[in-house]
């Protein structure tokens, strides 16, 4: 029992040695970790404003069932304009963490 306590006190210098020449690539691995999800919030603001126009779209075909056609045209339209944010955001988000290992 204390010959390995003793090896761990003689091992200690030199993992603290070892961790501290691979700190920066690992707080390069932190500050790319932290840009991809930064690059990736542009994905939350495009499902929130999908749900808000979906739930409006609902919500004008309850008022006028007649204007289906107009309405479900728009939504998609609108959707996939706003799908591309999303889109980019997640291709951006991609890059940063594969490109800048």
């Amino acid at each position: 029992m204390i010959e390995t306590v003793t090896k761990l006190f003689e091992d200690t210098p030199n993992a603290v040695q070892q961790a501290a020449t691979n700190s920066d690539s690992s707080l390069k691995v932190g500050l790319v970790a932290i840009g991809a999800g930064l690059a990736a919030i542009g994905c939350l603001g495009t499902g929130i404003g999908q749900g808000f126009a979906a739930g409006k779209a609902a919500e004008a075909v309850g008022r006028n069932p007649e204007a289906v056609s107009k309405i479900r045209t728009m939504l998609i339209l609108g959707d996939g304009i706003a799908e591309t944010a999303a889109i980019y955001a997640f291709v951006i988000a991609i890059l940063i963490l594969f490109v800048l290992k």
